[in-house]
């Protein structure tokens, strides 16, 4: 059964987590819309292992994401071992909540099945090492990879992701065995989650600023983000987080090359990975 923190909230409860204000209940709410509603980052673990089978259960979801033109250019990693986990941990920062969830899936942008495919059957490849087809990995990868967090969350357990493999590419790389035209492009932390330590649903911009009809306009920009700027301060005091604000993360993650923390040298990564990118 989920814990009290992954319970199903009421419509008009969920909608105001999000937003920071009440809403009424909208046509069509559903269970799928709620688990989706009730989404937060989980970085606190039972020890307690996984049924059997949920891996296979979680990658059977993830394979029923869409996938462009059926190419199917990702593959993951499950990782449950416990000295793997670590490494993994502290190349992402020491982030310990690798280390304790049970289970660590590690979510690629694979060209490589696509580079076999072609040597077997005597074709040269020559639309692999363009940038388009990188994303495309990628984007598979992501929907994917979303889909399963959304079937973990419907059977009450918790996740988080972890971008922080990217801050040293090639070192996961060489703990994953990975070939080359392969990359992690993020880690996923999956468990039951701690209810000593709950997690709580983070606010999100409001949809004036994000929902554009027919075209662009930036317009309500400013005050949107005013807006959310208090309700995101709001949320760290009630947290006991400190309290800086969403515009200073903004600014100290993309105001600056160090704000990247090591990813400035994306390229020069996924060049030694096997990625050209044309």
């Amino acid at each position: 059964m989920p814990h009290d923190q992954m319970m199903t909230p009421q419509p008009s409860d969920a909608l105001q987590a999000r937003y920071g204000v009440r809403h009424e209940t909208p046509s069509g709410w559903n269970p799928v819309i709620a688990t989706l509603m009730s989404h937060r980052s989980v970085r606190g673990y039972l020890p307690d292992a996984l049924p059997a089978g949920t891996t296979e259960l979680l990658v059977a979801a993830a394979q029923s994401a869409a996938t462009s033109s059926n190419m199917q250019l990702w593959s993951v990693v499950a990782v449950q071992d416990q000295a793997v986990r670590d490494k993994l941990a502290i190349l992402a920062g020491n982030q310990k909540h690798i280390s304790e969830a049970p289970l660590f899936l590690l979510w690629l942008c694979d060209l490589s099945r696509a580079e076999r495919i072609g040597a077997q059957h005597g074709h040269p490849m020559t639309g692999l090492p363009f940038t388009e087809t990188f994303m495309v990995g990628v984007v598979d990868a992501s929907l994917a990879a979303q889909n399963a967090v959304v079937a973990a969350e419907s059977l009450g357990l918790g996740t988080v992701y972890i971008g922080s493999m990217r801050n040293d590419p090639e070192q996961v790389a060489e703990i994953l065995g990975l070939p080359p035209q392969t990359m992690v492009v993020f880690g996923l932390c999956v468990g039951l989650p701690d209810p000593q330590r709950p997690s709580a649903i983070k606010p999100r911009l409001s949809q004036s600023v994000v929902l554009h009809h027919e075209r662009y306009n930036a317009d309500h920009d400013a005050q949107g983000v005013q807006d959310y700027e208090d309700r995101f301060s709001a949320f760290q005091k009630a947290e006991g987080m400190p309290v800086a604000g969403w515009v200073s993360r903004v600014v100290d993650r993309l105001g600056s090359v160090a704000g990247l923390g090591g990813r400035d040298r994306m390229r020069t990564a996924l060049t030694a990975l096997g990625f050209p990118l044309k």
